[in-house]
């Protein structure tokens, strides 16, 4: 929360003034490390799975998940056209409730 609202740690705990202290920063600077550390795609660490450093080859499982969501973006890009007419386009959810009252108002 501190990262995606740029306040110091001790302001979210409700003990600083929103000035940043000497551990605010040094938090920030630690956090700022460990998500260099975590991989943007599968969201583990390389140390998880270095048994040099505490880690074990087999730490995770894969899983499979199907969510119905990306599902039917997926099948309404196979609709979008090739070449110039499809350039821009992209494929987004909204609730049901919300298309049905903006296609009313058309």
């Amino acid at each position: 929360m501190c990262d995606r609202f740029h306040i110091p740690h001790s302001l979210f705990l409700g003990a600083g003034d929103g000035r940043w202290s000497e551990a605010d920063r040094a938090k920030a600077l630690a956090f700022e490390a460990y998500r260099r550390s975590v991989c943007d795609q599968c969201g583990t660490r390389a140390a998880e799975w270095d048994e040099e450093q505490g880690g074990d080859r087999y730490a995770y499982v894969t899983t499979t998940v199907r969510c119905v969501g990306c599902e039917l973006i997926t099948a309404e890009q196979d609709q979008v056209p090739e070449g110039a007419d499809g350039y821009g386009v992209r494929i987004g959810l909204v609730p049901r409730t919300q298309w049905e009252q903006q296609k009313r108002s058309l």
